[in-house]
C-alpha cells in the first residue's frame, strides 16, 4: 500500500500564499492558496484561530518568504458563493440589532463607555462587543444582559482610540476621508520629533488627529526630511557663502536654501548648496 506523501513536502506542488482583509482597510493574514484560481477583490471563507470568517483578497496567490513558517498557515477553505454572502447580510442585520440593544442598555446603566462596533462569530453563537472608556468599567451585568437577551456567547473588549476612530471613520483637515478608516491597514508609533524634523508648528490642535493623538500622516515624509535635511548647515553654524557670509538662521529643507545672517551689515540672505563655499582643511 503506497504512504501518503505530503504535496509540499515532495515539491510536486508548489506552495502558494495568499494575504486577506477580514474587514474594510483591515490588517492583512495569509493563507495558503491551494489550488483555488484567486484574484485581488474575490470574496473567500477562511478559518482563524477564532473560527471562520468572510474576507476579501488583497494580494493574489504568490510565492511565500523563505522566513515564512507555511505549517502555522490555514489554507483558505473556499470562495464565498450566493449561500455565504446571504449569511453574510443576515450577520449584518443581526450586529445591527445587538449595536442598539447595547446602545440602549449601556444608557439605562449609566456606564462610561462607548460601543464602537460589534461582530458576530460566522457560527452566530458569539458576539464580540467592542467598546471605548476612559477608565475601567464594570460591565458584567451588562454582559449578562445581552447573554440573556441574544442567547449568544457575549464577550466585551476594550480598543484605543485610534482603533475607534478607524472604525467610526471620518473626513480629516486634508478634506480627505481618514486614511486609517480608507487604506492604513496598521498602526505605526508616531512622534513629536517627525513634526519637528518637518519644521512644522508644535500645536496640539494642528497635529492632532480626529483620535487625539499625533496625526499618522506626519511619519510619511519624515524619511525624505531627515535625508534632505542631511545635507544642510543647522540653524546657528556658521557659513561661507558666494553671498555672504554668517551665521545659519533658517533651513528650507524642500527647496535645499538656508538663510544667513552676514556678518558684515546683518542682512539675511538666501544661499543654495551650490553656493556654500567648503570650509577649508586646517593647514591648508
Amino acid at each position: 500500500m503506497a504512504a501518503d506523501i505530503d504535496p509540499f513536502e515532495s515539491g510536486s506542488v508548489e506552495p502558494k500564499i495568499v494575504a486577506v482583509s477580514l474587514h474594510p482597510a483591515g490588517r492583512l493574514h495569509n493563507f495558503l492558496a491551494g489550488t483555488l484560481a484567486l484574484k485581488r477583490g474575490d470574496r473567500v471563507l477562511v478559518e482563524g484561530d477564532d473560527g471562520a470568517h468572510l474576507g476579501t483578497v488583497e494580494i493574489e496567490p504568490h510565492e511565500p518568504a523563505l522566513t515564512l513558517d507555511l505549517a502555522a498557515l490555514k489554507p483558505v477553505v473556499r470562495l464565498a458563493g450566493d449561500r455565504d454572502l446571504r449569511t453574510e447580510e443576515d450577520q449584518l442585520d443581526r450586529e445591527h440589532r445587538a449595536e442598539r440593544l447595547c446602545v440602549g442598555r449601556i444608557r439605562e446603566r449609566g456606564l462610561a463607555m462607548k460601543l464602537v462596533r460589534v461582530e458576530y462569530a460566522w457560527d452566530g453563537r458569539k458576539a464580540t462587543f467592542y467598546f471605548a472608556a476612559e477608565t475601567r468599567v464594570d460591565f458584567r451585568d451588562l454582559v449578562r444582559d445581552l447573554a440573556t437577551t441574544l442567547r449568544v456567547r457575549v464577550e466585551m473588549k476594550q480598543i484605543g482610540s485610534r482603533d475607534e476612530s478607524k472604525v467610526t471613520g471620518g473626513i480629516g483637515a486634508c478634506g480627505r476621508e481618514l486614511c486609517c478608516s480608507s487604506w492604513l491597514r496598521d498602526f505605526e508609533a508616531v512622534t513629536v520629533k517627525m513634526a519637528r524634523e518637518q519644521g512644522l508648528a508644535l500645536h496640539p490642535s494642528r497635529l492632532a488627529g480626529m483620535c487625539g493623538k499625533l496625526k499618522c500622516c506626519l511619519r510619511y515624509e519624515y524619511a525624505s526630511y531627515v535625508e534632505l535635511k542631511r545635507n544642510l548647515p543647522n540653524p546657528g553654524k556658521r557659513v561661507e557663502s558666494v553671498v555672504g557670509s554668517g551665521k545659519v538662521v533658517r533651513q528650507n529643507i524642500l527647496k535645499q536654501t538656508v538663510l544667513i545672517q552676514r556678518e558684515d551689515d546683518g542682512g539675511v540672505v538666501e544661499a543654495t548648496l551650490d553656493q556654500l563655499v567648503a570650509p577649508r582643511a586646517s593647514g591648508a
